[in-house]
């Protein structure tokens, strides 16, 4: 699909989860909506202005019908899809400017601002259900765990927290330790079982959730830059149990496979411009991954064409994938496993990038410059006990 000009930089998008709708959140804080069809052609649904502040995040109802979006103006606004208008204005529902806003039931909302701060709504009333304020600086993002009713948050503190928006208190059940590094994105994979989070030094922290949220339990180097933006891939593709979509600080947008760890290659590019999000449309199983920078187009790009390929030199080898089982379960609890791996065979320097090139919106994280331990066999798998030693596909992102 041709890439979809929008006239400012995206801050997000989001899908209508059932109809070839996409909705983009802009600088200039306006909302724009584009229908797409099979072939690629695309026109524009509505453009309005609920702010002249950024528009930052955006979500939808279970059906489709509302559309929120919230930003720098601390306000959330209520839009029908239908009409293209707003039906409703929650002035001051933060201190902070809004960095994240999601669904979580049909009847719930949560926010995060750029304090740490993180509020729960019920779309009917007004106020706020509760609140919280362990997270002392901003939420990057969040994860709805359904089967637990959880709401997993992610921050630039360098802590993951989780939440039981069942429990009356307003503090979290439970918060990982210093990760040492600006947690920026999260997802689930494996059904669930486990949850990718990527971190501004360029790192995927994987984290277990039978061994608990103290810390990770695999972390995976690889990105040269920031890791903004996670995604799963639809769940017809025989590798989404263990496939992740990453967008990066140095504008790549990558098919990554862990469990073994692998790159399966390079969705899109969005060249010198930071992908900010990603997101699969018709809920996270349609055929469409949208992308966007700084580069003020929104780019689609058909997954079938990368994953389905006719050559299959492309298509992800099912013979290369580990199921659940055979992970080996005498693993130490709280072993943290680093899976380096660099074409030269050496260790690799990584380095993180200022994602935000606009003075009139600095709400990316800091920059940051970490380097990696040194090691003689940069491709081997190191733990803390020296056990489970294995050897690395060489191949992993080799591309770089």
């Amino acid at each position: 699909m041709p890439d979809i000009p929008v006239g400012s930089q995206i801050f997000d998008l989001v899908f209508h989860p059932t109809h070839s709708t996409v909705y983009t959140g802009l600088l200039n804080g306006k909302v724009k909506a584009f229908r797409y069809d099979e072939q690629g052609q695309h026109e524009e649904s509505f453009v309005l202005r609920p702010s002249k502040r950024s528009c930052r995040c955006l979500d939808t109802s279970e059906d489709g019908s509302h559309l929120w979006a919230t930003g720098k103006a601390k306000a959330i606004f209520t839009i029908d899809t239908a009409t293209g208008t707003i039906i409703e204005t929650r002035k001051n529902a933060h201190d902070s400017p809004v960095n994240r806003i999601k669904r979580l039931m049909p009847q719930m909302l949560g926010t995060g601002d750029d304090d740490g701060v993180i509020k729960l709504w019920d779309p009917r009333k007004s106020n706020p259900i509760r609140g919280y304020t362990h997270h002392y600086d901003f939420i990057s993002d969040f994860l709805w765990l359904d089967d637990k009713k959880q709401l997993i948050t992610t921050s630039g503190d360098g802590t993951l927290s989780v939440i039981d928006v069942r429990g009356k208190k307003p503090e979290p059940v439970a918060q990982s330790e210093d990760q040492e590094d600006e947690l920026l994105s999260i997802v689930a994979i494996r059904s669930g079982s486990k949850v990718v989070v990527g971190t501004q030094t360029g790192i995927l922290s994987v984290f277990n959730r039978s061994r608990g949220w103290g810390d990770c339990v695999d972390r995976v180097p690889g990105h040269p830059q920031s890791i903004d933006a996670l995604c799963t891939l639809p769940s017809s593709y025989p590798s989404s149990h263990s496939t992740i979509l990453t967008g990066s600080s140095d504008g790549l947008l990558r098919a990554v496979q862990l469990f073994p760890t692998k790159l399966l290659g390079v969705v899109a590019d969005h060249g010198s411009f930071p992908i900010e999000r990603i997101a699969v449309d018709l809920g996270g199983e349609g055929r469409w991954v949208g992308s966007a920078g700084h580069d003020d187009t929104l780019k689609m790009t058909d997954l079938r064409a990368i994953f389905e390929d006719e050559e299959g030199e492309e298509a992800v080898d099912e013979s290369e994938i580990v199921q659940a089982s055979d992970i080996d379960p005498q693993e130490p609890d709280g072993a943290v496993v680093e899976t380096q791996a660099h074409p030269e065979g050496t260790a690799a320097v990584i380095e993180a990038s200022d994602s935000d090139e606009d003075v009139q919106d600095s709400h990316s994280p800091r920059e940051k410059k970490r380097k990696s331990k040194s090691s003689k066999n940069a491709l081997a798998v190191r733990s803390k006990k020296a056990r489970n030693q294995i050897d690395a596909d060489p191949s992993f992102f080799q591309g770089l």
